[in-house]
């Protein structure tokens, strides 16, 4: 595998009202944060509503990403299921559309917790998947963490390379990060810890800020030359920003994206857009960030 770059965008999914996916608008976003310098993505992670992604659009969302970056960017694919029969269609999905890695979130809804379950989940999955897994831990969506000793038996696995920790605690990560020199590359996925969780050792962060805050995150993941009264800058700015948007959820990273110029589309329902009070405050929120006119 290809080192994929420090900053991923959990790229947003545009849907027509009419709840289809909205392709033309997927170009736009894709091609609008390849101008601004992003150079890979995740495709159908939390904040992309992969969870709410039916058969078929894991490959559409990552192929037509490839066909319009081509093989320059770094594609990583999210997979969100619930069985290991599930988790592997979905991979399946992403590998025929051309993702260089996928993204498995931790399975909840009859495992939740019981670690021996879910180790083997990820190990069979990685076992079969015929691509590099990232494992994905993110207790505000899942409701409970996957636990410090099961990373550390799963990392062992050939097929899995990495993971995604979007718990927010720069402690986990660096002690992620030092329990093994085995190049296992670890993305914070939580925009208030981001300067920590580098300054921790993480290889670079996958958030949903980066869909519209490029600039604070490029400061804060960029690693030669930061100067540390920069970072700690930097760092608040998208604190102060991210604490507004993420009071909405999913859509108010729509909403933020809409504004940068992003072309984000309805979310699917359950989801609902904000509302004017909550779009007001995320356009004030991003103006005080210095990220809107």
């Amino acid at each position: 595998m290809r080192t994929p770059p420090r900053l991923l965008p959990a790229l947003i999914t545009p849907f027509t009202r009419r709840g289809d996916l909205d392709l033309p608008a997927h170009v736009h976003n894709l091609t609008t944060l390849w101008e601004r310098g992003i150079r890979g993505f995740l495709l159908g992670g939390s904040t992309g509503e992969g969870p709410y992604l039916e058969p078929g659009e894991r490959r559409a969302l990552t192929a037509t990403a490839r066909e319009t970056l081509g093989r320059r960017a770094f594609l990583m694919t999210g997979v969100a299921a619930e069985s290991t029969r599930a988790a592997l269609a979905q991979t399946a999905e992403a590998v025929e559309g051309g993702a260089d890695a996928v993204l498995v979130l931790t399975p909840t809804t009859l495992v939740r917790g019981r670690t021996g379950l879910v180790v083997g989940f990820f190990r069979e999955v990685a076992d079969r998947a015929g691509i590099p897994v990232f494992l994905y831990s993110v207790p505000v969506v899942t409701a409970y963490s996957l636990a410090d000793g099961a990373i550390d038996e799963l990392r062992r696995l050939p097929g899995v390379v990495g993971m995604k920790d979007s718990g927010g605690d720069a402690v986990r990560i660096l002690r992620t990060v030092t329990a093994r020199d085995d190049g296992f590359l670890v993305f914070n996925g939580a925009s208030a810890s981001v300067s920590l969780a580098m300054g921790a050792g993480a290889h670079g962060a996958i958030t949903a800020s980066a869909n519209y805050a490029v600039p604070l995150l490029a400061e804060l993941t960029s690693r030669p030359g930061r100067s540390p009264t920069a970072v700690a800058a930097a760092q608040r700015r998208l604190t102060e920003l991210t604490q507004v948007v993420e009071a909405h959820g999913v859509a108010g990273t729509k909403a933020a994206s809409a504004v940068v110029g992003l072309a984000p589309g309805a979310p699917r329902r359950p989801l609902r857009p904000v509302g004017r009070g909550g779009v007001r405050a995320i356009e004030a929120a991003l103006r005080d960030a210095g990220l809107s006119g």
